[in-house]
């Protein structure tokens, strides 16, 4: 059992490398525009969990996960030979949806202001008329 600190170490090593990988050499059509948003190790180091993302949302999930899923022997195989651990972890991959969620929690918050603006608006044009 490794430290908390060295399995984050490992994490962020096994992310750089990934993200360099999936840039750079990785010709699969289906992993053009992933992103690796992060990288957990287990402290056996048995497994890293490694979170993607794309551009397109969810809609390409399925297909980047399958790519994922058929390079995963060549990812972990380049992954040892960068970084050099007497057992390298088996990769085990899921899609992140944390940007999909922040950007719906984004929306709905506009769609508040705007409420919030059309009902003061709307309350200022009463008064002015009462006023009047």
């Amino acid at each position: 059992m490794v430290s908390k600190l060295r399995s984050q170490r490992i994490a962020d090593r096994i992310r750089e490398e990934l993200s360099e990988m999936l840039l750079q050499e990785v010709s699969d059509p289906r992993l053009v525009g992933v992103s690796v948003t992060d990288v957990s190790v287990d402290r056996e180091l048995t497994v890293a969990d490694i979170y993607v993302s794309a551009l397109e949302g969810s809609a390409r999930s399925q297909e980047i996960l399958e790519g994922l899923q058929h390079a995963q022997g060549y990812l972990r195989r380049e992954l040892a030979q960068r970084i050099e651990l007497r057992v390298f972890p088996r990769l085990r991959f899921r899609w992140d949806a944390t940007f999909e969620r922040a950007d719906r929690i984004e929306r709905l918050i506009a769609s508040l202001h705007e409420a919030e603006e059309k009902t003061q608006s709307a309350q200022g044009e009463d008064a002015s008329h009462a006023a009047e």
